[in-house]
């Protein structure tokens, strides 16, 4: 399945600070804060803090040491490999407190964001191929005409953006899942970007699950830790998933004002990954607006982002944004909306025939005996009175409501005729005037 992985180049680490491209100030104030805020004192564990390789960090240390913000504790550490430890001085920590009365953020050397560039490049989701196999082993607990994976598989691979519609219930959110599972590889995440002086943290363990780590083997030491840069985190291709509750403003930098820092706006965090938009037409904001907004990101892919100074900057857009919604396109785009995203495709009910396959697929899973009587009273008595309109959600649902009626009667699970009355009654609201 993970034909691809070995294909993401990972980020080299740096090897010198002239090597960083970062504002020397920045990357000494952030050393004191965290030693500061950390309480770290030797070296290796100062490295780790502020994700640099060892001989980096020991150069840093040692320019804070010629400004005599940093002092030697005179003491080696028996435990740690007879390390120097260094404290910082008066000056050092009252130039420690003024950087924090600016910007709380420590910890990880930020990534510049020129250089985070290059990372995109190197993994990004343009890059990937998906056969056949992928989608339909990502997709195989899902019942699915062929023809839909015709459509599915060349815009996946391509890229660029998706819209799927069709009637509710039938499985949007779970294709899209499985388009995010299909994807299968790693790929590197900086914990925080650097743009003209600015901090962007933009690793987000909700969004981002981290693969597993590299433990540092003590023989090869040396080896282990300049494996790449790990100021990023490894980690699965991201994905995000938003519904109703997506707004305009939940796509530009959030500023926090107490740690004068920036977070990440959500199709940043996406980046090399899966955006998902899930029930589109549902949100505050109209679907025109919310396209409007994507739109010279999908065609350029750099979107603009816009710091407190109102300064405005380019970052990457890396995403395949997948939308999703049970209104027809028509209504609720214009023409040239339309035309901007690359591959619409329609995601319908099932045929009678599928539906009994669904059908018959989940009795199986749940271990619930078929019975000819009951599908042939739903097919007969049932589904008419809904112009037979299948969905794909409706045999889960019966199923499981049948089988909850039979725990509380206190029979063993079965279906009948007359348990498939009261699940279906749970599945639809009589129409009925409430009075007030």
């Amino acid at each position: 399945m993970n034909m691809h992985a070995s294909t993401v180049v990972a980020p080299p680490a740096p090897r010198s600070l002239a090597e960083m491209n970062l504002p020397p100030v920045m990357m000494r104030d952030i050393l004191l804060k965290t030693m500061f805020r950390q309480n770290v004192e030797q070296v290796s564990e100062i490295a780790k803090a502020i994700c640099l390789p060892i001989p980096v960090t020991q150069e840093l240390v040692d320019h804070a040491r010629e400004q005599r913000l940093l002092e030697a504790t005179g003491t080696l550490h028996a435990s740690s490999g007879n390390e120097m430890g260094y404290q910082l001085t008066d000056a050092g920590k009252a130039r420690a407190l003024d950087a924090l009365s600016q910007s709380e953020y420590y910890g990880a050397m930020p990534v510049p964001l020129d250089v985070y560039k290059d990372q995109v490049e190197r993994q990004s989701i343009k890059n990937i191929q998906i056969t056949r196999d992928q989608l339909t082993g990502a997709m195989g607990h899902l019942i699915l005409p062929p023809e839909l994976l015709d459509h599915l598989g060349p815009a996946v691979s391509s890229g660029r953006s998706i819209l799927m519609y069709g009637p509710p219930g039938n499985g949007k959110s779970s294709i899209s899942n499985g388009i995010r599972d299909a994807l299968g590889d790693k790929i590197y995440v900086p914990r925080a970007i650097e743009y003209s002086g600015q901090v962007i943290t933009v690793y987000d363990p909700i969004v981002h699950s981290a693969a597993e780590t590299q433990e540092d083997d003590p023989t090869s030491l040396r080896r282990a830790s300049n494996r790449y840069d790990t100021r990023y985190v490894r980690c699965e291709r991201p994905t995000v998933i938003t519904g109703g509750e997506l707004s305009l403003s939940m796509l530009d930098l959030v500023y926090n004002p107490t740690a004068r820092t920036y977070q990440a706006p959500l199709q940043l965090k996406s980046t090399g990954g899966v955006f998902i938009v899930d029930d589109l037409g549902r949100q505050e904001e109209p679907p025109q607006a919310l396209i409007n907004r994507w739109i010279v990101p999908l065609e350029e892919g750099k979107d603009i982002l816009a710091l407190q100074s109102g300064e405005k900057f380019t970052v990457p857009f890396d995403t395949l944004v997948i939308f999703s919604t049970n209104f027809h396109p028509n209504e609720i785009f214009d023409r040239a909306a339309l035309r901007r995203i690359f591959f619409k495709i329609k995601i319908d009910g099932p045929s009678q025939e599928d539906f009994l396959k669904i059908f018959a697929m989940v009795a199986r899973k749940k271990k619930m005996q078929l019975d000819e009587a009951t599908l042939v009273h739903l097919l007969k008595k049932k589904y008419p009175t809904i112009d037979n309109v299948y969905a794909n959600y409706q045999p889960i649902f019966l199923i499981d409501q049948m089988m909850a009626i039979c725990d509380f009667e206190g029979i063993p699970h079965q279906m009948t005729p007359e348990l498939v009355e009261r699940a279906w009654a749970n599945m639809f609201v009589k129409e009925e005037k409430i009075i007030h």
